[in-house]
């Protein structure tokens, strides 16, 4: 089953957010079924029309996803996923 990792900035919304087994075949069932566990997450994740908001990244192992608009990029039992948000300021 793949694992999906979070960075710390999502944590802070979610405390009980950790490394976690998630069963999906692609980006998009991925998210949902995390948002099943963490209702709302999602909306940090994704916009309002499904794309991958600006400030965040999904990489499956070392590779970013290719599609952010539609997140069908497949997900093996073996892969590591990690979901990352970009922090700005100055």
């Amino acid at each position: 089953m793949p694992s999906v990792s979070f960075t710390g900035n999502l944590k802070r919304f979610y405390p009980d957010l950790k490394t976690m087994d998630v069963d999906a075949e692609n980006v998009a069932d991925l998210l949902e079924n995390i948002n099943e566990k963490f209702p709302g997450i999602k909306d940090y994740i994704v916009d309002e029309t499904g794309k991958l908001r600006k400030h965040v990244n999904i990489f499956i192992g070392n590779e970013m996803i290719s599609d952010p608009n539609k997140l069908t990029d497949l997900i093996t039992d073996n892969d590591t996923i990690y979901i990352m948000q970009a922090l700005s300021g100055g």
